[in-house]
């Protein structure tokens, strides 16, 4: 079979590395083509080619993509020939729904050649319509075949719009489970070879995008200086510039590791992150965390009259309750930032209760295994389609 993915960003690369995984062992010979990134690449070895590079594609905040909107035109287009060229079995699309929900449009419209059949489509992670543009569930109903959801609570809302989802468990289980166990040798590795010091560490995951960057380190930086008996960490990704790290750690001692999310957060005693699927993650490692988040004020703007949410961190959405601080925009300030740290630091008025509710919380979050789950239903359902 051959499977065209496409993933737009960092969290759509992991998810998207942890199918590629699972589809091989379903299907050993798949062919696969993809928009995704590092993960992605080591999870097909040697059975994929990469189209393009989310860091390419990676565009957030309302004034951002309006910004770059010719940009954004030429990759669709340049994605739609692609597809059309190469004729997939299936196109498995991975969140993103401003690029994916088009590109399930163009396949289900375009007119494919005579004795060819149409590709099938599949949303693998639903997009997040619960929260805003819900009109995007006609969309869905009209372009796709099979969608997956990764939260329990939106089989309900999908059937109320006439969608049966399929839900098999969230695949951040799976991520997180296949991190090997902290252990004293592996924390003196890993504070060694990236030349920390023996204070305890606190992690600032200020986001994989520039302009998560630009409006959330400047704070969390400040906030370090208020605790010169931790270590403060900044997790950089290699698809940014070092230098746009450096203008905002000039003159502090915050140390900087890139492409260690994971490994910084499980090290921690604490963090302060941005808001997104890093939250989740972080909470699944059980390391107490204050999320915050900055963006442009027409963002903001936008995001307050569009967003029906009581919530914006993945957190306490799932939950359905404050476990996790949320301070966003106006109120993430550096002293209100560090007077969270410290009730959720080791004894922190807020410490215990928050180590008690993510354990909650991976109970609520299921078994891993949920990224094989998956990939066996999307093979199943193309080999009963491709055999009527």
């Amino acid at each position: 079979m051959k499977y065209y993915i496409i993933a737009g960003e960092a969290s759509g690369d992991l998810h998207g590395s942890n199918l590629i995984k699972g589809l091989l062992a379903a299907d050993p010979t798949a062919d696969i083509r993809f928009w995704g990134g590092d993960k992605m690449i080591a999870a097909a070895d040697g059975h994929g080619t990469l189209v393009k590079h989310y860091k390419e594609a990676s565009i957030m905040g309302f004034w951002e993509v309006v910004k770059n909107l010719r940009r954004i035109g030429c990759q669709m287009r340049f994605c739609r020939e692609d597809i059309a060229a190469w004729q997939p079995d299936v196109l498995i699309l991975i969140d993103y729904p401003g690029f994916n929900l088009r590109m399930a449009e163009f396949v289900r419209k375009h007119r494919w050649p005579e004795g060819t059949k149409r590709p099938e489509v599949f949303y693998y992670i639903a997009p997040k319509v619960w929260a805003w543009k819900a009109k995007r569930v006609v969309k869905l109903r009209e372009y796709i075949d099979k969608l997956s959801i990764i939260f329990p609570f939106e089989t309900g809302y999908f059937r109320k719009h006439g969608i049966e989802a399929f839900y098999a468990g969230n695949p951040i289980m799976d991520s997180v489970a296949e991190r090997p166990a902290l252990t004293p040798e592996s924390s003196a590795a890993f504070r060694q070879a990236n030349n920390l010091d023996d204070r305890p560490i606190i992690a600032l995951v200020a986001g994989s995008r520039s302009s998560e960057i630009q409006y959330n380190l400047p704070n969390m930086v400040a906030v370090s200086r208020l605790f010169p008996e931790y270590q403060f960490v900044v997790t950089g990704v290699s698809w940014l510039d070092k230098s746009l790290y450096d203008d905002y750690l000039k003159g502090s001692d915050v140390r900087f590791v890139c492409d260690k999310t994971y490994e910084t957060i499980a090290q921690s005693a604490a963090a302060l992150v941005t808001s997104g699927t890093a939250t989740l993650e972080t909470a699944l490692l059980n390391v107490p965390e204050v999320v915050c988040f900055r963006s442009s004020a027409i963002s903001i703007w936008v995001a307050k009259r569009l967003v029906k949410l009581r919530f914006i961190s993945l957190v306490n959405l799932i939950m359905d309750r404050e476990v996790v601080r949320e301070l966003i925009q106006e109120d993430f300030t550096p002293e209100i930032a560090a007077e969270e740290l410290r009730s959720v630091l080791p004894g922190g008025a807020k410490h215990d209760r928050i180590i008690q509710d993510f354990k909650e919380l991976r109970i609520a979050m299921g078994e891993p295994g949920a990224s094989e789950r998956v990939a066996r239903e999307m093979v199943r359902l193309l080999n009963v389609n491709h055999s009527s």
